[in-house]
């Protein structure tokens, strides 16, 4: 099946500063894809390109597997990370002004609108403006105003940015929703925790470039095969100078460990009681974070 987008090493400059210097994915459909990094590593600059808001310097960009057109466009729901509401106008007004700029006739737009408002439980602010609202209501309106077309791939900026632990938990149920009709969600994040529960697929971005891109699990199988919790006491800070650890993140007694991928587990652990009192020591799934920070350094 052909992804429903693709990015063909895609680069972007800015005088001598380079914003995009070389990013491929492939975003197959029925899937949440995310792209990730940290602030000001490319993302949205590669947002921008894929939404033609900008155009590439080289590389190439396919939407629904032909080069993108126009009319391709409007399939696309992009939720910007610079949100663009109107403070006077009333919510319902926003939400009209929204679906009829997509072409929708108001006689359809009063029932699905009604229906979104009770969903993200708007629907008593309907008559209030924009300005009234929280951030995060505000985020919901600019959310619902994204869907309303039912488009088949959403692009969406950092749409957890300002979001409550609520709210963000009812916006992954939204977008796994959406998942399961069939369509696409590209979500752009820094933030891996939230991430790795929602992504099927993901690309990693830092300064500019692609450093990891691909299947969540397959890249948590290649990648993180020597992780382990540990619970110890003593002087923790020395698993750092190990040569057989590649990453050490300790939180109080507890380290999450990475080791290189020659390393051998038991023969590491032999050697932490030497100076460590090991309470438990057990592999375990890495963490997204663990391995960005991975694909950062071996990148560089």
């Amino acid at each position: 099946m052909n992804p429903i987008l693709e990015v063909r090493d895609v680069r972007k400059s800015y005088g001598d500063f380079v914003a995009v210097g070389g990013v491929s994915m492939s975003v197959p459909p029925g899937s949440i894809f995310g792209l990730l990094g940290p602030n000001g590593a490319g993302k949205t600059s590669t947002i921008r390109m894929i939404m033609n808001i900008t155009a590439p310097d080289t590389g190439e960009i396919l939407v629904f597997g032909r080069p993108r057109t126009p009319n391709d466009l409007r399939r696309i729901g992009y939720l910007p990370e610079e949100r663009g509401l109107y403070r006077k106008m009333t919510v319902m007004d926003q939400l009209l002004f929204l679906g009829e700029i997509r072409g929708l006739k108001r006689a359809a737009l009063v029932p699905e609108i009604d229906r979104w408002l009770g969903r993200v439980e708007l629907s008593k602010w309907s008559g209030s403006k924009i300005e009234e609202l929280s951030k995060g209501m505000q985020q919901k309106v600019q959310l619902i105003g994204t869907v309303l077309h039912k488009p088949d791939l959403l692009i969406l900026d950092e749409p957890f940015s300002g979001l409550d632990p609520i709210n963000q938990e009812l916006f992954r149920e939204l977008l796994q929703d959406y998942r399961a009709q069939g369509k696409s969600v590209v979500l752009s994040t820094h933030g891996m925790e939230l991430a790795e529960r929602m992504c099927d697929h993901i690309c990693l971005i830092s300064k500019g470039r692609a450093v990891l891109d691909g299947d969540l699990k397959e890249i948590k199988r290649r990648l993180g095969g020597n992780s382990f919790r540990v619970i110890a006491e003593g002087d923790l800070d020395r698993l750092r100078a190990m040569p057989e650890v590649e990453q050490a993140t300790i939180l109080n007694d507890e380290i999450k460990l990475m080791l290189r991928p020659d390393a051998d587990g038991a023969e590491t652990l032999r050697q932490m009681i030497g100076f460590l009192k090991v309470r438990e020591f057990r592999s375990e799934e890495p963490e997204l974070e663990q391995i960005f920070m991975k694909a950062v350094r071996d990148a560089a």
